[in-house]
């Protein structure tokens, strides 16, 4: 039963609602404003009513007991009649969760509180669930979902070995972000970190760049230069795309791990290896040893430790974070007043396959805002690769107008994919979506058609009840 706190001085209003609001709700009325305080921090109320035309003053004289209700947690709703209905959207602005109509309509009335109780319940799960989870990134990383974690976790054991560490994974999933973290994690942070990306290198280029040349090495060789080995000095060096190195540079590159001891190109002196090597490609390196193109004695040097960096798609959980980052980051750089993300564009981006990975969502983002004329990025805002996803094509037609409508109907997408992804087992699907069974039978139920609510188009249409 929600409890319903209603601060009125209409009689009238009393003795309509108290027979009438239904059996799912207990009414209780209060006279007295500074009294509502007490009972919400005493816990004895779900949601308040509050009768902008009662009180003995002036609206703008209750504002200060109207915004300390709003900050105690308690999803507060407002009636007004067409005189004060300004002044009621200029505190739903402020935080306040809605206003409507008086006199009000039954059927509108039980609506719009049982959403504010919802709502309330939800924020409060969010709150629990946050307060549980761990910080949301790691170093220059960010993410809280699973694999996030797993990464985090392998990156703390190998921080402070010398062992190298390959990176694997696809392009744009953030490897060079790992090494980054790794390095400014450890007992190098304070000393170089140099990352060289090999495919980039000439291949008739590669061997100068990594072990220096003196003077007339070769053609061109004007000077003696360091290569990227000792300009690392006692820091970390970051080979990516180590799978892209030729024949002949992998051979120089096994006897530098080997020996730990390099020379610069046309000098026999041997310099000591003082780096940390930290090697990273998106090709199976297992595979070319088996097709010869990568030696073998190689791959087990450089493959002591593997972290892999799994693709956007496999960590969706993530792309809320890393949006809302990116978001923060290009509103900053171009200047707009960009400060948030459309559940509808939400969805959309939580829908798409990401083949870019993270780099494509960077890019989406910064996209987006460019483009966008008000304060949210919208559907039709994102980038055309992603406007063939159910949610990009249902655009502004997800059910109901308002953010908390938006919200309910993702929140039922999410139900309902986890349940056809657990072949109809409603407990596992609770489980994958770390809520309880038994609200997530509620959320289904509260959304069923006969309840008046409208489904998503985008639900798979197969789960099993």
């Amino acid at each position: 039963m929600i409890r319903l706190l209603l601060y009125s001085h209409d009689p009238e209003l009393q003795l309509l609602l108290a027979p009438t609001i239904g059996d799912e709700f207990s009414l209780f009325p209060e006279r007295r404003l500074d009294r509502i305080r007490q009972i919400i921090l005493q816990r004895q109320c779900d949601v308040v009513i509050l009768d902008l035309d009662s009180g003995f003053c002036p609206i703008q004289q209750q504002l200060e007991y109207f915004d300390e209700i709003r900050d105690l947690g308690v999803p507060v709703v407002l009636m007004t009649d067409d005189d004060n209905r300004a002044t009621a959207m200029e505190l739903v602005e402020r935080g306040f969760y809605n206003y409507i109509r008086k006199p009000p309509v039954l059927p509108e009335l039980r609506i719009v509180v049982r959403r504010a109780h919802e709502h309330a319940q939800l924020k409060g799960e969010m709150e629990r669930v946050r307060a549980q989870l761990p910080p949301s990134g790691f170093g220059r990383l960010i993410g809280s979902g699973a694999s996030s974690l797993a990464i985090y976790d392998l990156i703390r054991r190998v921080v402070s070995l010398e062992a190298p560490v390959l990176i694997t994974g696809e392009s744009g999933t953030g490897k060079e972000l790992i090494a980054r973290c790794i390095h400014d994690q450890g007992n190098r942070k304070e000393r170089p970190f140099i990352a060289v990306s090999c495919g980039a290198i000439p291949e008739t280029l590669v061997e100068a760049e990594l072990f220096g040349a003196e003077k007339g090495s070769y053609t061109g060789a004007v000077a003696r230069r360091k290569g990227f080995l000792e300009e690392a000095g006692n820091g970390t060096l970051f080979l990516d795309e180590i799978g892209e190195l030729s024949p002949q540079t992998q051979v120089k590159l096994l006897r530098v791990l080997q020996q730990r001891e390099f020379s610069r190109l046309g000098s026999s002196s041997l310099i000591p290896l003082q780096a940390r090597l930290l090697f990273a490609t998106h090709r199976n390196l297992a595979q070319m040893v088996e097709e010869g193109t990568f030696r073998k004695d190689l791959y087990y040097r450089v493959n002591v430790m593997v972290i892999r960096s799994p693709a956007l798609r496999e960590r969706t959980e993530d792309i809320p974070q890393l949006a809302r980052h990116f978001l923060g980051e290009y509103a900053r750089l171009y200047q707009k007043p960009v400060s948030r993300i459309a559940p509808a564009a939400m969805a959309v981006m939580m829908e798409y396959e990401w083949p870019g990975n993270v780099r494509e969502l960077e890019n989406a983002i910064q996209s987006a805002i460019i483009l966008s004329d008000g304060d949210a990025i919208l559907p039709e805002d994102l980038p055309e690769t992603m406007q063939n996803t159910d949610f990009a094509r249902a655009g502004n037609e997800l059910p109901g107008t308002s953010f908390e409508e938006q919200m309910q109907a993702y929140k039922l997408m999410l139900a309902h994919r986890a349940i056809h992804e657990c072949q109809g087992n409603k407990t596992m699907a609770a489980h994958s979506l770390q809520i309880s069974r038994t609200y997530l039978h509620r959320l289904i139920r509260d959304s069923a058609p006969e309840n008046g609510a409208l489904l998503p188009t985008t639900l798979p249409t197969s789960a099993p009840n």
